[in-house]
């Protein structure tokens, strides 16, 4: 692992010792030291459920109740919730955005701490004036005074980054911040961190990316089952290493995508469109997926590829029209119930907002997509449902304390491990894969891809919409490439490279037919 930038030396900004925490009787964090300079990248890495969270949150006064000592700049303190952490310098970037929608751009960024006259009254022209500052000197263009909801979901993920950097910020700690932004907005962001860094910023950051932690990671700190497994400069730390500190043995092929045996037409598109208001979000795709075949379908942010899939799957009801054939039998496009009982399944790219109900247990949510198979005549057979989420669990190697857990206290991957038990017990013949991998760790997606080329070997056809390009390139035994809703090209798994991706994503190649 080659690291681009000069060690730094300073004292450091954050100083953990011995953090022990406690769940009750679950001990999730061990006697953990963790240390950010001035400065830094400081990647922290490890498996879900590694103890990630739990330690970056007692630094952001989420948890106040530990054992162990935390300084901050030398000082002992202990933050007792969020706000006197950010009095302390340490801002949080969450996976999950804390914008609030119908509010303007300014008013999240000074949301908490708006700059006020005598009397209480928001001062607006000036937080507008510095809004339009802050996003100027971070080269980010939106209109302050538009509503966060109308902006794409990336824009929002930028503007969350620059809410909280609007303070003297000191710490500032990155949780996935790259979820949902395309390659360009990548280097936009990794082009404001070298900023941060240069200011004396340290940066906690958190990714399940390889390639991110090789191009950012000036230190690396690894945690598995809440112990530290070592810390060390990012250039005398092997990916191989890395990989064995993460997972506790070595991993040979991160993609082992097996030998394809493809049979028949297993789903046919014809002519696909799909609108909202005045905008045409997919315009005329064509393509074919065979039994036992995984296609990938590359685009940039707002290519069109995953409202090409919610439209096949039904959530866009009318607003989606052309021909669909499933097994050579024309599929009505209707709703998500109509597809599931033909043989349609979607992962979609956020588990938490449409993929799981995060309240409720671990089994109510395996089962939630085949309820009338387990609720015969109209009532909810539990036991059953006990058996088949047990069974679940087993063949995808659940990690829970129970089953009958909300499944929000369970870490990312395994929450993924959920919805993907959705979706099997529905007993799909095609699969739709919208970021099956996103916020899961490096073992979580060994897990899944071995379990795409079970479901594959088993003539399960896969439609795979995936943002990381070495998944994609790996995974995928045709790629169909999409620019502003329209397919510009098919390449097949010879023909694929980054650039050549990348070229037909930005519109430079002309349109395909990959029928």
């Amino acid at each position: 692992m080659t690291r681009k930038h000069g060690e730094v030396d300073s004292a450091p900004l954050v100083r953990m010792r011995g953090i022990t925490k406690r769940f009750g009787p679950v001990t999730v964090l061990r006697d953990v030291d963790f240390e950010v300079r001035a400065g830094e990248v400081q990647v922290l890495a490890g498996e879900n459920g590694a103890g990630k969270s739990t330690l970056i949150k007692i630094l952001a006064g989420v948890h106040a109740e530990y054992e162990g000592r935390l300084e901050i700049e030398g000082q002992c303190v202990r933050p007792g919730n969020p706000r006197e952490a950010a009095a302390l310098g340490v801002a949080v970037i969450h996976q999950e955005l804390s914008l609030v929608p119908s509010m303007s751009v300014a008013d999240n960024i000074f949301l908490g701490c708006s700059a006020a006259a005598v009397g209480g009254f928001v001062r607006d022209g000036r937080q507008r004036d510095e809004a339009r500052r802050l996003l100027r000197e971070f080269q980010l263009d939106a209109d302050v005074d538009v509503f966060v909801e109308d902006l794409p979901i990336a824009t929002q993920q930028l503007i969350e980054i620059a809410k909280a950097l609007r303070q003297g910020t000191k710490v500032i700690i990155m949780d996935e911040p790259t979820s949902a932004l395309s390659g360009p907005e990548v280097d936009k962001l990794f082009g404001w961190i070298q900023q941060l860094k240069a200011r004396g910023c340290g940066l906690v950051y958190i990714t399940h990316k390889m390639e991110e932690i090789e191009r950012i990671a000036d230190r690396i700190t690894v945690l598995r089952d809440g112990r530290l497994v070592g810390s060390a400069p990012a250039a005398q730390l092997s990916v191989p290493q890395l990989i064995h500190w993460m997972v506790g043995r070595d991993v040979e092929q991160q993609f082992p995508r097996h030998a394809s045996h493809l049979g028949e037409e297993r789903l046919r598109v014809e002519d696909f469109c799909v609108t909202a208001g005045p905008r045409q979000l997919v315009n005329r795709v064509s393509l074919s997926v065979r039994a036992g075949e995984i296609v990938g379908l590359a685009g940039l942010q707002g290519s069109g590829n995953s409202q090409f899939l919610l439209g096949l799957f039904g959530a866009f009801g009318s607003q989606a029209k052309g021909r669909v054939a499933l097994d050579g039998q024309p599929l009505r496009l209707g709703s998500p119930r109509d597809s599931i009982r033909r043989g349609l399944a979607m992962i979609t790219n956020d588990r938490k907002a449409t993929g799981l109900v995060l309240s409720l247990s671990v089994i109510a949510n395996t089962t939630l997509a085949d309820l009338a198979r387990f609720s015969p005549g109209g009532w909810r057979r539990e036991g059953r449902e006990r058996i088949a989420a047990t069974e679940m669990s087993r063949i995808l190697h659940l990690r829970a304390a129970n089953l009958d857990m909300a499944v929000g206290e369970l870490s990312g991957g395994n929450q993924q491990k959920v919805v993907l038990a959705k979706w099997l017990l529905t007993r799909p013949r095609v699969l739709l894969l919208d970021e099956p991998t996103r916020g899961v760790d490096i073992g979580a997606k060994r897990e899944i891809y071995e379990l795409m080329n079970e479901w594959t070997n088993e003539g399960i056809a896969i439609l795979l919409v995936t943002s990381e390009m070495s998944e994609l390139l790996a995974m995928s035994d045709r790629i169909l490439v999409m620019h502003r809703g329209t397919l510009t090209a098919e390449l097949s798994r010879q023909e694929a490279t980054a650039d050549a991706i990348l070229e037909a994503a930005m519109g430079m190649r002309g349109e395909g037919d990959p029928r």
